[in-house]
């Protein structure tokens, strides 16, 4: 897949082009449903598809936000090119950009390539200074341009559930994990280098891999998750504390911490990435060390009933 910064970067005068925009957090199945069906349309017609998104999230622009992202604009090019996305083109999302009349941004981001021939947009996309740039003068504006303009239908779970970034990030804060994985069509993940944590896990018997969380990222509600761990082409069942250590007293910090079932390699510094199956239980204050240690032998039991 190639990255793009502007749709002048193809140079293939030759190539008749597809768009779809879209913020894509998480490329969930309604993502995935939208980008397969504009693929084969596309295909169809001779075109090849180009996914138009921004970096950084509006949402960090427009009203500066923590804990946001469902995943990393790195984890998003990987989704994409598992789709078969061939061009994502990244907008560089500023303030100045967030002014933009849908003219002016179509204009300036679009139709600056002459080769672009369709441009679909999913049911709930605007653009522009107040979002004012909807399906209606989307349409106006390509019909006196020589270029296509599809409406996307909405996509839901068994005709029930929204398919949405918002209501999966809902999912995720209240430890639903379950529904939001069902929602993104996979599970949720984090990726990361691990660090050297205070060392208590493998003090007590339980080592711990500990990921620095970034603070784009949306932090699932705190407390134990059965997941399963990505390491150097092998998958590893574990558990996961996400939460402060009460136990210990440490308050200020969200640690996000694995215990990996049969596995004693030191991992210092290298990449990891823990999916997070099932909610267990609520982070909690234990009154000694035993009683910790009897509380996550009994979360390993249970994860590894449920796996």
């Amino acid at each position: 897949m190639e990255v793009l910064t502007s749709l002048s970067d193809i140079l293939d005068k030759n190539l008749k082009i597809a768009i779809t925009i879209g913020n894509f957090d998480g490329v969930h199945l309604g993502h995935q449903n939208l980008i397969s069906h504009v693929m084969k349309e596309s295909k169809s017609k001779g075109e090849v598809l180009v996914v138009c998104t921004f970096v950084p999230h509006p949402k960090f622009i427009l009203s500066p936000a923590q804990n946001f992202l469902i995943n990393s604009y790195e984890e998003r090019r990987e989704l994409m090119e598992d789709l078969g996305v061939k061009y994502l083109l990244e907008l560089n999302f500023n303030r100045d950009f967030s002014t933009l009349t849908p003219q002016e941004f179509l204009d300036k981001y679009i139709n600056i390539n002459s080769s672009v021939s369709s441009l679909y947009l999913g049911h709930d996309f605007a653009f522009g200074a107040n979002k004012s740039g909807d399906h209606d003068f989307v349409k106006k504006y390509c019909s006196t341009r020589n270029i296509e303009c599809f409406l996307e239908k909405e996509f839901t779970l068994n005709n029930l559930n929204k398919a949405s970034s918002t209501s999966i990030r809902k999912c995720i804060s209240s430890g639903d994990i379950s529904q939001a994985n069902k929602l993104l069509g996979r599970n949720f993940f984090v990726r990361g280098r691990i660090i050297k944590g205070q060392g208590r896990g493998k003090t007590i018997g339980f080592p711990t891999a500990n990921i620095i969380f970034s603070k784009d990222r949306i932090i699932p509600r705190l407390g134990v998750y059965a997941s399963r761990c990505h390491y150097n082409g092998m998958i590893y069942n574990s558990i996961t504390n996400i939460g402060h250590n009460p136990t210990f007293n440490e308050h200020l910090i969200v640690n996000f911490e694995t215990h990996i079932f049969d596995f004693d390699n030191d991992i210092y510094g290298e990449e990891i990435s823990v999916e997070l199956n099932q909610f267990m239980r609520e982070e909690k204050k234990f009154e000694n060390v035993n009683e910790l240690i009897k509380q996550i032998n009994l979360d390993i039991e249970q994860a590894k009933k449920n796996d």
